[in-house]
């Protein structure tokens, strides 16, 4: 065991020296930090491919982090396995006196956490954790009752509300100031030889083959977003939601920025806690409907018509082009997903959990409280969600949204040609079968 007490900062969703507010504790601390970041088994095992774009994009992530720290004289521990073991193992390796990280709120890291402090505490190592991943976190925005909000709208005007009740002197929101790690980066612990770095072959995964969307997008993208966001044949949407799902950027500083180029955009940093607040204060909506009268809602089993669902072969375009370009990138327009998924809930009648679950497979920011919240908004059994009969017409979305087929053309070039299916649905057929079934359940 090495004799120097040191810290452990323990990375998980947070993959920046920058702006870390967990980190920026740790260094400030009496102990100098090294870094940690462990590939989780838990999580690992479950994939369903060893082909894992995001595990790849972490990977990718951890090696950037590594050259850094090491041009910074310190290094970054990896390893592969079940987090309490790991654990036990960095205890008997290294004199850990403290251990930082920043919170993470879905229901198994919450598990993971309590098992980890227990250990800890065992050995008397405190275990100090950090607000960074969210800018309000769920107790910090209720109602005046004491009660969480369970509607966007009220709940929006009370985060904005927070968000002004403490100016700094520059104008700056005190819950969106960065926390300046840089200046004390001579705290790392100094490292004279590399550690260990595994390879993606070795915790046994392989390269996807998907591009990554860059971290920084023009700023005048961001100035147009409320004009843009809608229309997936043009370059209009940010595409950061995998560096904000991994944490390789700061969401305090893109709030900052979204406050003085685009209130739309803002307000989809907004969504972003609220529904993190949801999950956090009702975890049964993992697997159970917000609204829990929607169980009563007679799903189709229909496994042929899902599949066909998941590769786009609907016969109608818009839902294909969506489908086909998550299977392809790992990413859909966020106007497409919310098409796709009414369209499967509403016109298949085919329960949201199966789509739920097949977009947390394939998508690159898949965060489990906007996943969730989002097919339960689509299926009308979420909070917020629009009244069970209005469902998407699809084709009128696509005239809407795509009039000049850029998008469509793009991801399915068979279109209008007799080798496009036809569509497998009538939607007038479709949208009474729906009415019918949810007004039966609901009563």
């Amino acid at each position: 065991m090495s004799n120097q007490p040191i810290a452990l900062f323990w990375f998980r969703r947070d993959l920046r020296l920058d702006d870390n507010a967990g980190l920026y504790h740790a260094l400030r601390g009496p102990y100098p930090v090294l870094p940690l970041f462990i590939f989780d088994t838990h999580i690992l095992d479950d994939l369903p491919t060893r082909r894992d774009a995001r595990v790849e994009f972490i990977h990718q992530a951890l090696a950037a982090l590594k050259e850094r720290l090491r041009t910074l004289g310190s290094d970054l521990i990896v390893r592969y396995g079940k987090p309490i073991e790991v654990w036990r193992q960095l205890l008997q390796t290294y004199r850990v006196a403290a251990v930082y990280t920043n919170r993470d709120y879905e229901p198994y890291a919450l598990e993971r956490d309590t098992a980890v402090q227990t250990l800890l505490a065992e050995r008397n190592i405190p275990f100090y954790t950090f607000k960074d991943h969210v800018i309000f976190e769920k107790d910090e925005v209720l109602k005046d009752d004491g009660k969480p909000y369970t509607v966007f709208t009220p709940y929006s005007r009370k985060w904005r509300a927070k968000l002004a009740e403490r100016i700094e002197p520059d104008g700056t929101s005190f819950y969106l100031t960065s926390y300046p790690c840089d200046k004390y980066f001579g705290n790392f612990h100094r490292a004279a030889e590399s550690l260990p770095f595994p390879t993606l072959a070795d915790i046994g995964f392989e390269p996807a083959g998907i591009p990554f969307p860059p971290a920084t997008v023009p700023r005048g993208l961001i100035r147009n977003y409320d004009q843009t966001r809608n229309f997936p044949g043009i370059n209009g949407t940010s595409r950061l939601g995998v560096h904000f799902r991994f944490g390789t950027i700061s969401i305090r500083e893109k709030a900052r920025h979204a406050q003085t180029l685009n209130d739309t955009y803002l307000n989809e940093l907004i969504w972003r806690d609220f529904y993190s607040q949801i999950l956090a204060h009702f975890p049964y909506v993992v697997g159970r409907p917000f609204r829990l009268e929607y169980e009563r809602v007679p799903w189709r089993d229909a496994p042929d018509d899902f599949k066909r669902w998941c590769e786009g072969r609907t016969g109608y375009p818009i839902v294909d082009a969506g489908m086909r370009e998550l299977n392809a990138t790992g990413y859909m327009h966020n106007r497409v997903r919310m098409i796709t998924a009414s369209f499967l809930t509403k016109h298949l009648l085919i329960d949201w959990r199966l789509g739920e679950a097949y977009f947390a497979q394939k998508l690159l920011d898949f965060d489990l409280a906007s996943n969730n919240g989002g097919w339960q908004w689509a299926a009308g059994c979420g909070t917020d969600a629009a009244p069970y009969f209005r469902i998407f017409n699809p084709i009128e979305q696509a005239k809407k949204f795509d009039p000049e087929l850029k998008y469509i053309r793009r991801w399915v070039p068979e279109y209008g040609t007799p080798a496009y299916p036809k569509p497998m649905v009538e939607h007038t057929f479709a949208r009474q079968r729906c009415l019918a079934a949810f007004k039966a359940a609901l009563g």
